[in-house]
Protein backbone atom coordinates (compact mmCIF):
# COMPACT_ATOMS: atom_id res chain seq x y z
CA UNK A 1 0.00 0.00 0.00
CA UNK A 2 1.05 3.53 -0.60
CA UNK A 3 0.79 7.19 1.22
CA UNK A 4 -1.99 9.21 -0.27
CA UNK A 5 -1.26 13.11 -0.09
CA UNK A 6 -3.67 16.00 -1.18
CA UNK A 7 -1.81 18.10 -2.96
CA UNK A 8 -3.26 21.90 -2.78
CA UNK A 9 -1.00 22.35 -6.04
CA UNK A 10 -2.94 19.86 -8.39
CA UNK A 11 -6.13 19.95 -5.77
CA UNK A 12 -6.30 15.93 -5.77
CA UNK A 13 -4.70 13.07 -4.16
CA UNK A 14 -1.39 11.60 -5.20
CA UNK A 15 0.96 8.81 -4.01
CA UNK A 16 3.71 9.82 -2.28
CA UNK A 17 6.84 9.10 -3.96
CA UNK A 18 9.84 10.59 -1.89
CA UNK A 19 12.41 12.50 -4.13
CA UNK A 20 15.19 9.82 -2.47
CA UNK A 21 13.65 6.51 -0.93
CA UNK A 22 13.09 5.75 2.35
CA UNK A 23 14.03 9.43 3.25
CA UNK A 24 11.33 12.72 3.39
CA UNK A 25 12.39 16.22 3.33
CA UNK A 26 9.34 18.38 5.06
CA UNK A 27 9.33 21.59 5.99
CA UNK A 28 6.28 23.21 8.11
CA UNK A 29 5.96 26.95 8.48
CA UNK A 30 6.34 28.22 12.15
CA UNK A 31 5.27 31.00 14.51
CA UNK A 32 6.28 34.51 14.27
CA UNK A 33 7.16 34.63 18.29
CA UNK A 34 5.50 37.76 19.26
CA UNK A 35 3.05 36.34 21.88
CA UNK A 36 2.18 32.48 23.56
CA UNK A 37 0.94 30.75 20.48
CA UNK A 38 -3.03 30.45 19.91
CA UNK A 39 -5.30 27.45 19.39
CA UNK A 40 -4.84 27.82 15.29
CA UNK A 41 -1.01 27.59 16.04
CA UNK A 42 -1.14 24.94 17.69
CA UNK A 43 -3.40 23.31 14.77
CA UNK A 44 -0.64 22.65 12.25
CA UNK A 45 2.07 22.05 15.03
CA UNK A 46 -0.01 19.08 15.72
CA UNK A 47 -1.37 18.09 12.80
CA UNK A 48 2.28 17.67 11.13
CA UNK A 49 3.63 16.08 13.99
CA UNK A 50 1.41 13.47 13.30
CA UNK A 51 2.36 13.49 9.84
CA UNK A 52 5.83 13.30 10.71
CA UNK A 53 5.17 10.42 12.83
CA UNK A 54 3.24 8.75 10.93
CA UNK A 55 6.04 8.43 8.21
CA UNK A 56 8.34 7.42 10.53
CA UNK A 57 6.03 4.99 11.74
CA UNK A 58 5.82 3.28 8.32
CA UNK A 59 9.83 3.57 7.85
CA UNK A 60 10.56 6.72 6.47
CA UNK A 61 13.70 8.66 7.70
CA UNK A 62 12.22 12.68 8.17
CA UNK A 63 14.16 15.17 8.23
CA UNK A 64 11.66 17.99 9.59
CA UNK A 65 12.27 21.74 9.88
CA UNK A 66 10.09 24.35 11.05
CA UNK A 67 11.15 27.95 11.21
CA UNK A 68 10.68 30.66 13.39
CA UNK A 69 10.19 33.81 12.32
CA UNK A 70 11.93 36.22 15.61
CA UNK A 71 12.70 39.31 13.37
CA UNK A 72 9.25 41.07 11.91
CA UNK A 73 7.12 44.25 12.23
CA UNK A 74 4.76 42.12 15.31
CA UNK A 75 7.73 41.67 17.20
CA UNK A 76 9.06 45.22 16.86
CA UNK A 77 5.74 46.80 18.18
CA UNK A 78 5.16 44.13 20.75
CA UNK A 79 8.87 44.94 21.96
CA UNK A 80 8.46 48.61 21.73
CA UNK A 81 5.33 48.06 23.67
CA UNK A 82 6.76 46.52 26.51
CA UNK A 83 9.71 48.35 26.38
CA UNK A 84 11.90 44.97 25.51
CA UNK A 85 14.70 44.69 23.57
CA UNK A 86 13.59 42.69 20.03
CA UNK A 87 16.07 39.55 20.67
CA UNK A 88 14.78 39.04 24.37
CA UNK A 89 11.27 39.10 23.20
CA UNK A 90 11.41 37.15 20.40
CA UNK A 91 13.54 34.29 23.09
CA UNK A 92 10.81 34.03 25.99
CA UNK A 93 8.52 33.50 23.21
CA UNK A 94 10.51 31.07 21.61
CA UNK A 95 10.77 29.29 24.77
CA UNK A 96 7.08 29.42 25.18
CA UNK A 97 6.18 27.95 22.20
CA UNK A 98 8.78 24.60 23.01
CA UNK A 99 6.81 24.45 26.43
CA UNK A 100 3.41 24.35 24.84
CA UNK A 101 3.93 22.21 21.57
CA UNK A 102 6.33 19.62 23.85
CA UNK A 103 3.03 19.41 26.37
CA UNK A 104 0.99 18.99 23.07
CA UNK A 105 2.94 15.80 22.71
CA UNK A 106 4.71 17.51 19.58
CA UNK A 107 8.39 16.34 19.10
CA UNK A 108 11.23 18.99 17.92
CA UNK A 109 12.26 19.58 14.33
CA UNK A 110 15.03 18.25 13.23
CA UNK A 111 16.01 22.01 12.55
CA UNK A 112 14.35 24.43 13.93
CA UNK A 113 16.20 27.69 12.16
CA UNK A 114 15.56 31.26 13.16
CA UNK A 115 15.62 34.23 10.63
CA UNK A 116 17.83 36.48 12.66
CA UNK A 117 20.52 33.39 12.30
CA UNK A 118 20.33 32.99 8.45
CA UNK A 119 20.96 36.27 7.69
CA UNK A 120 23.50 36.07 4.94
CA UNK A 121 21.62 32.79 3.18
CA UNK A 122 18.59 35.30 2.82
CA UNK A 123 20.93 38.05 1.73
CA UNK A 124 22.27 36.05 -1.14
CA UNK A 125 18.93 34.48 -2.16
CA UNK A 126 17.60 37.93 -2.51
CA UNK A 127 21.31 39.11 -4.65
CA UNK A 128 20.20 36.20 -7.00
CA UNK A 129 16.72 36.89 -7.44
CA UNK A 130 18.24 40.47 -8.42
CA UNK A 131 20.95 39.42 -10.65
CA UNK A 132 18.47 37.26 -12.63
CA UNK A 133 15.97 40.03 -12.82
CA UNK A 134 13.68 38.46 -10.59
CA UNK A 135 13.93 41.39 -8.06
CA UNK A 136 14.77 45.45 -8.18
CA UNK A 137 15.94 47.59 -5.43
CA UNK A 138 13.80 50.69 -4.72
CA UNK A 139 15.14 53.13 -2.03
CA UNK A 140 16.26 50.73 0.33
CA UNK A 141 13.60 48.49 -0.48
CA UNK A 142 13.85 45.11 -2.69
CA UNK A 143 10.79 43.80 -4.12
CA UNK A 144 9.93 40.95 -6.34
CA UNK A 145 8.84 41.03 -10.31
CA UNK A 146 5.41 39.03 -9.57
CA UNK A 147 4.34 39.10 -13.36
CA UNK A 148 7.63 38.05 -14.12
CA UNK A 149 6.93 34.66 -12.74
CA UNK A 150 4.88 32.91 -15.53
CA UNK A 151 3.28 30.53 -13.18
CA UNK A 152 2.75 32.95 -9.94
CA UNK A 153 -1.33 32.22 -8.85
CA UNK A 154 -0.76 28.41 -9.52
CA UNK A 155 -1.22 27.15 -5.42
CA UNK A 156 -4.04 29.29 -4.74
CA UNK A 157 -5.54 28.58 -8.29
CA UNK A 158 -6.05 32.24 -9.29
CA UNK A 159 -5.22 34.27 -12.37
CA UNK A 160 -2.66 37.44 -12.20
CA UNK A 161 -5.83 39.44 -13.52
CA UNK A 162 -7.86 38.42 -10.51
CA UNK A 163 -5.29 39.52 -8.25
CA UNK A 164 -4.70 42.81 -10.01
CA UNK A 165 -8.30 43.75 -9.03
CA UNK A 166 -7.91 43.80 -5.16
CA UNK A 167 -3.79 44.63 -4.94
CA UNK A 168 -2.56 48.14 -4.38
CA UNK A 169 0.54 50.55 -3.67
CA UNK A 170 0.92 51.54 0.05
CA UNK A 171 1.69 54.96 0.75
CA UNK A 172 5.55 54.78 1.29
CA UNK A 173 6.14 52.10 -1.24
CA UNK A 174 7.96 52.58 -4.54
CA UNK A 175 7.05 49.32 -6.37
CA UNK A 176 6.87 48.84 -10.45
CA UNK A 177 3.53 46.87 -10.01
CA UNK A 178 1.05 46.52 -7.06
CA UNK A 179 1.71 42.89 -6.93
CA UNK A 180 5.41 43.69 -6.34
CA UNK A 181 6.31 42.11 -2.66
CA UNK A 182 8.71 42.81 -0.47
CA UNK A 183 12.28 40.62 -0.26
CA UNK A 184 14.13 43.07 1.93
CA UNK A 185 12.87 46.70 3.92
CA UNK A 186 15.00 49.25 4.85
CA UNK A 187 15.04 50.17 8.51
CA UNK A 188 13.23 52.72 9.55
CA UNK A 189 14.43 55.02 12.17
CA UNK A 190 15.56 53.13 15.70
CA UNK A 191 14.34 49.79 14.57
CA UNK A 192 16.67 46.53 14.32
CA UNK A 193 18.59 46.39 11.39
CA UNK A 194 21.36 44.34 9.32
CA UNK A 195 23.83 45.39 6.61
CA UNK A 196 23.52 44.59 2.97
CA UNK A 197 24.13 45.27 -0.53
CA UNK A 198 21.16 47.64 -0.32
CA UNK A 199 21.42 49.50 2.97
CA UNK A 200 20.39 49.01 6.47
CA UNK A 201 17.28 46.81 7.04
CA UNK A 202 15.78 43.29 7.44
CA UNK A 203 13.93 40.39 5.34
CA UNK A 204 10.28 40.80 3.61
CA UNK A 205 8.57 37.57 6.06
CA UNK A 206 7.90 35.48 2.40
CA UNK A 207 11.97 35.15 1.52
CA UNK A 208 12.50 33.71 4.87
CA UNK A 209 11.14 29.98 4.84
CA UNK A 210 12.44 29.80 1.16
CA UNK A 211 15.91 30.73 2.21
CA UNK A 212 15.45 28.46 5.40
CA UNK A 213 13.97 25.71 3.45
CA UNK A 214 16.70 25.76 0.66
CA UNK A 215 19.40 25.88 3.17
CA UNK A 216 18.50 22.91 5.15
CA UNK A 217 16.36 21.06 2.77
CA UNK A 218 17.94 21.77 -1.10
CA UNK A 219 15.95 23.11 -3.99
CA UNK A 220 13.43 20.65 -4.33
CA UNK A 221 11.89 19.33 -1.03
CA UNK A 222 9.11 16.51 -0.35
CA UNK A 223 6.55 18.06 1.55
CA UNK A 224 6.07 21.55 2.17
CA UNK A 225 3.23 22.30 4.68
CA UNK A 226 1.22 25.33 6.91
CA UNK A 227 -1.93 26.08 7.65
CA UNK A 228 -4.66 27.02 5.16
CA UNK A 229 -4.37 30.74 5.87
CA UNK A 230 -0.52 30.42 4.58
CA UNK A 231 -1.75 29.29 1.22
CA UNK A 232 -1.88 32.66 -0.06
CA UNK A 233 0.18 34.88 -0.58
CA UNK A 234 2.82 33.77 1.47
CA UNK A 235 3.08 30.34 0.08
CA UNK A 236 2.44 31.29 -3.35
CA UNK A 237 5.18 33.81 -3.03
CA UNK A 238 7.32 31.33 -1.62
CA UNK A 239 7.43 29.36 -4.92
CA UNK A 240 7.47 32.29 -7.17
CA UNK A 241 11.08 33.47 -5.89
CA UNK A 242 12.58 29.71 -5.36
CA UNK A 243 11.58 28.42 -8.62
CA UNK A 244 12.72 32.22 -10.34
CA UNK A 245 16.01 31.33 -8.27
CA UNK A 246 16.51 27.72 -8.53
CA UNK A 247 14.46 26.70 -11.92
CA UNK A 248 13.33 23.40 -10.77
CA UNK A 249 10.15 22.79 -8.74
CA UNK A 250 10.15 24.07 -4.63
CA UNK A 251 7.88 21.46 -3.42
CA UNK A 252 6.47 18.26 -5.00
CA UNK A 253 3.50 18.22 -2.19
CA UNK A 254 1.82 20.86 -0.57
CA UNK A 255 -0.43 20.30 2.76
CA UNK A 256 -2.75 22.69 4.69
CA UNK A 257 -4.73 22.14 7.90
CA UNK A 258 -8.25 23.15 8.16
CA UNK A 259 -9.65 26.30 9.94
CA UNK A 260 -10.52 26.73 13.15
CA UNK A 261 -13.71 28.31 14.48
CA UNK A 262 -14.25 29.26 18.24
CA UNK A 263 -17.92 28.09 19.65
CA UNK A 264 -18.85 28.51 15.69
CA UNK A 265 -17.53 31.35 14.92
CA UNK A 266 -13.71 32.51 13.13
CA UNK A 267 -11.53 33.06 15.47
CA UNK A 268 -10.34 36.80 16.02
CA UNK A 269 -8.59 39.25 17.82
CA UNK A 270 -11.64 41.52 16.88
CA UNK A 271 -14.17 39.26 18.53
CA UNK A 272 -12.38 38.84 21.09
CA UNK A 273 -12.33 35.06 20.53
CA UNK A 274 -8.72 34.42 20.60
CA UNK A 275 -7.85 31.52 22.41
CA UNK A 276 -4.19 30.99 23.82
CA UNK A 277 -2.59 27.39 24.05
CA UNK A 278 -1.15 29.12 27.20
CA UNK A 279 -4.55 29.14 29.05
CA UNK A 280 -5.96 26.39 27.74
CA UNK A 281 -3.62 23.69 29.27
CA UNK A 282 -4.03 25.08 32.38
CA UNK A 283 -7.27 23.88 32.67
CA UNK A 284 -7.31 20.94 30.53
CA UNK A 285 -5.13 18.16 29.91
CA UNK A 286 -2.91 18.49 26.60
CA UNK A 287 -3.32 14.81 25.45
CA UNK A 288 -7.24 15.73 25.61
CA UNK A 289 -6.33 18.76 23.01
CA UNK A 290 -4.58 17.35 20.64
CA UNK A 291 -6.74 13.82 20.73
CA UNK A 292 -9.36 16.49 20.25
CA UNK A 293 -7.69 18.17 16.94
CA UNK A 294 -7.11 14.57 15.61
CA UNK A 295 -10.66 13.72 15.96
CA UNK A 296 -11.28 15.54 12.74
CA UNK A 297 -9.88 15.37 9.24
CA UNK A 298 -6.95 17.93 9.27
CA UNK A 299 -8.19 19.44 6.11
CA UNK A 300 -11.64 20.22 7.36
CA UNK A 301 -12.59 23.11 8.99
CA UNK A 302 -12.93 22.20 13.43
CA UNK A 303 -15.10 23.91 15.70
CA UNK A 304 -13.71 24.59 19.46
CA UNK A 305 -15.87 25.03 22.44
CA UNK A 306 -15.11 23.62 25.92
CA UNK A 307 -18.04 21.28 26.09
CA UNK A 308 -16.79 19.60 22.45
CA UNK A 309 -13.13 19.37 24.59
CA UNK A 310 -14.69 17.68 27.48
CA UNK A 311 -16.71 15.31 25.33
CA UNK A 312 -13.54 14.52 23.65
CA UNK A 313 -11.77 14.21 27.45
CA UNK A 314 -14.99 11.30 27.85
CA UNK A 315 -13.84 9.65 24.59
CA UNK A 316 -10.02 9.27 25.36
CA UNK A 317 -10.91 8.15 28.48
CA UNK A 318 -12.79 5.14 27.33
CA UNK A 319 -9.74 4.19 25.37
CA UNK A 320 -6.89 4.68 28.45
CA UNK A 321 -9.65 2.48 30.37
CA UNK A 322 -9.80 -0.09 28.09
CA UNK A 323 -6.03 0.38 28.30
CA UNK A 324 -5.51 0.15 31.78
CA UNK A 325 -7.73 -2.80 32.13
CA UNK A 326 -5.81 -4.96 29.69
CA UNK A 327 -2.68 -4.04 31.55
CA UNK A 328 -4.66 -5.08 34.86
CA UNK A 329 -5.59 -8.00 33.54
CA UNK A 330 -2.04 -8.91 32.38
CA UNK A 331 -1.20 -10.15 35.86
CA UNK A 332 -3.69 -13.05 35.95
CA UNK A 333 -3.44 -14.05 32.30
CA UNK A 334 -2.22 -18.05 31.72
CA UNK A 335 0.60 -18.59 29.10
CA UNK A 336 -1.57 -20.10 26.53
CA UNK A 337 -5.59 -20.41 25.49
CA UNK A 338 -6.82 -22.35 22.26
CA UNK A 339 -7.99 -19.15 20.96
CA UNK A 340 -4.92 -17.31 21.07
CA UNK A 341 -4.78 -17.56 17.34
CA UNK A 342 -8.10 -16.05 16.25
CA UNK A 343 -7.41 -13.10 18.61
CA UNK A 344 -4.42 -12.41 17.70
CA UNK A 345 -5.51 -12.19 14.05
CA UNK A 346 -8.16 -9.87 14.56
CA UNK A 347 -6.00 -7.69 16.84
CA UNK A 348 -3.54 -7.72 13.09
CA UNK A 349 -6.45 -6.31 11.52
CA UNK A 350 -7.01 -3.78 13.18
CA UNK A 351 -3.49 -2.59 12.61
CA UNK A 352 -3.70 -2.84 8.97
CA UNK A 353 -6.99 -1.16 8.98
CA UNK A 354 -5.20 1.81 11.03
CA UNK A 355 -2.60 1.88 8.28
CA UNK A 356 -4.99 1.57 5.72
CA UNK A 357 -6.85 4.80 7.03
CA UNK A 358 -3.72 6.70 7.96
CA UNK A 359 -2.45 6.00 4.40
CA UNK A 360 -5.34 7.58 2.63
CA UNK A 361 -4.50 11.43 3.27
CA UNK A 362 -3.14 10.63 7.37
CA UNK A 363 -7.28 10.47 8.05
CA UNK A 364 -6.92 10.71 11.70
CA UNK A 365 -10.51 10.47 12.80
CA UNK A 366 -10.89 7.34 10.97
CA UNK A 367 -8.03 6.27 12.57
CA UNK A 368 -9.58 7.13 16.11
CA UNK A 369 -12.82 4.97 14.90
CA UNK A 370 -10.54 2.22 14.65
CA UNK A 371 -8.60 2.40 17.84
CA UNK A 372 -12.36 2.35 19.44
CA UNK A 373 -13.02 -0.84 17.35
CA UNK A 374 -9.79 -2.36 18.92
CA UNK A 375 -10.99 -1.42 22.13
CA UNK A 376 -14.27 -2.87 21.58
CA UNK A 377 -12.14 -6.06 21.11
CA UNK A 378 -10.19 -6.15 23.70
CA UNK A 379 -13.05 -5.48 26.26
CA UNK A 380 -14.68 -8.37 24.54
CA UNK A 381 -11.67 -10.66 25.10
CA UNK A 382 -11.71 -10.05 28.69
CA UNK A 383 -14.87 -11.59 29.34
CA UNK A 384 -13.25 -14.76 28.63
CA UNK A 385 -13.05 -17.12 31.37
CA UNK A 386 -9.23 -17.75 30.88
CA UNK A 387 -7.14 -15.86 29.03
CA UNK A 388 -4.11 -15.43 27.29
CA UNK A 389 -0.20 -13.53 28.08
CA UNK A 390 0.80 -13.62 24.55
CA UNK A 391 -2.93 -11.97 23.21
CA UNK A 392 -2.87 -9.29 25.91
CA UNK A 393 0.47 -8.58 25.61
CA UNK A 394 -0.59 -8.49 22.19
CA UNK A 395 -2.97 -5.95 22.56
CA UNK A 396 -1.27 -3.69 24.68
CA UNK A 397 1.77 -3.45 21.92
CA UNK A 398 -0.97 -2.59 19.23
CA UNK A 399 -2.47 0.24 21.73
CA UNK A 400 1.06 2.05 22.65
CA UNK A 401 2.47 1.44 18.75
CA UNK A 402 -0.68 3.29 17.71
CA UNK A 403 -1.05 5.80 20.13
CA UNK A 404 2.36 6.58 19.86
CA UNK A 405 2.21 7.24 16.19
CA UNK A 406 -0.58 9.86 16.80
CA UNK A 407 1.50 11.31 19.64
CA UNK A 408 -1.13 10.34 22.31
CA UNK A 409 -0.19 9.65 26.09
CA UNK A 410 -2.67 6.09 27.01
CA UNK A 411 -1.50 7.22 30.83
CA UNK A 412 -4.97 9.13 32.60
CA UNK A 413 -4.59 12.52 33.79
CA UNK A 414 -2.97 13.00 37.52
CA UNK A 415 -2.67 9.18 37.47
CA UNK A 416 -1.47 8.79 41.05
CA UNK A 417 -0.84 6.00 43.51
CA UNK A 418 -3.51 5.17 46.16
CA UNK A 419 -2.35 6.51 50.26
CA UNK A 420 -2.49 3.96 53.01
CA UNK A 421 -5.62 4.74 53.88
CA UNK A 422 -7.27 4.66 50.53
CA UNK A 423 -5.58 0.78 49.79
CA UNK A 424 -6.96 -0.06 53.09
CA UNK A 425 -10.29 0.57 53.24
CA UNK A 426 -10.30 -1.17 49.46
CA UNK A 427 -8.89 -4.06 51.61
CA UNK A 428 -11.18 -4.09 53.95
CA UNK A 429 -13.71 -3.86 51.24
CA UNK A 430 -12.82 -7.05 49.33
CA UNK A 431 -12.65 -8.76 52.92
CA UNK A 432 -16.48 -7.96 53.65
CA UNK A 433 -17.67 -9.04 49.97
CA UNK A 434 -15.83 -12.22 50.38
CA UNK A 435 -17.51 -12.68 54.06
CA UNK A 436 -21.01 -11.37 52.65
CA UNK A 437 -21.07 -8.08 54.38
CA UNK A 438 -22.62 -6.21 51.65
CA UNK A 439 -23.39 -3.06 54.50
CA UNK A 440 -20.12 -3.05 55.36
CA UNK A 441 -18.93 -3.15 51.87
CA UNK A 442 -21.57 -0.38 50.75
CA UNK A 443 -20.48 1.85 53.61
CA UNK A 444 -16.71 1.60 52.30
CA UNK A 445 -18.02 2.16 48.85
CA UNK A 446 -19.53 5.42 49.87
CA UNK A 447 -16.99 6.71 52.32
CA UNK A 448 -14.38 6.03 49.16
CA UNK A 449 -17.16 7.94 47.02
CA UNK A 450 -17.00 10.89 49.02
CA UNK A 451 -12.73 11.22 48.62
CA UNK A 452 -13.74 11.40 44.73
CA UNK A 453 -12.57 7.20 44.68
CA UNK A 454 -14.93 5.15 42.19
CA UNK A 455 -14.77 1.50 42.64
CA UNK A 456 -15.96 -0.91 39.34
CA UNK A 457 -16.34 -3.99 40.63
CA UNK A 458 -15.05 -6.53 37.76
CA UNK A 459 -14.87 -10.35 36.87
CA UNK A 460 -11.19 -9.69 37.49
CA UNK A 461 -11.48 -7.88 40.60
CA UNK A 462 -12.11 -4.58 41.72
CA UNK A 463 -10.45 -1.33 40.17
CA UNK A 464 -10.67 2.00 40.94
CA UNK A 465 -10.51 5.87 39.52
CA UNK A 466 -10.20 9.27 40.42
CA UNK A 467 -13.78 10.71 39.76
Amino acid sequence: MSIKIYNTLTQKKEDFIPIEEGKVKMYVCGPTVYNYIHIGNARPAIVFDTVRRYLEFRGYEVNYISNFTDVDDKIIRAANEQNEDVFSLAERFIQAYFDDVTALGCKHATHHPRVTENMDEIIEFIQGLIDKGYAYESDGDVYFRTKKFEDYGKLSHQSVDDLHLGARIEVGEKKEDPLDFALWKAAKPGEVYWESPWGKGRPGWHIECSAMARKYLGDTIDIHAGGQDLSFPHHENEIAQTESLTGKPFANYWMHNGYININNEKMSKSLGNFVLVHEIIKKHDPNVLRFFMLSVHYRHPINYSDELLNNAKSSLERLQTAYSNLKYRLESSTNLTDNDEKWLEQINEYRNQFIKEMDDDFNTANAITVLFELAKSANYYLMEKTTSTKVIEQYLKTFEDLFDCLGLSLEQENEELLDEEIEQLIAQRIEARKNRDFKTADDIRDKLKSMNIILEDTPQGTRWKRG
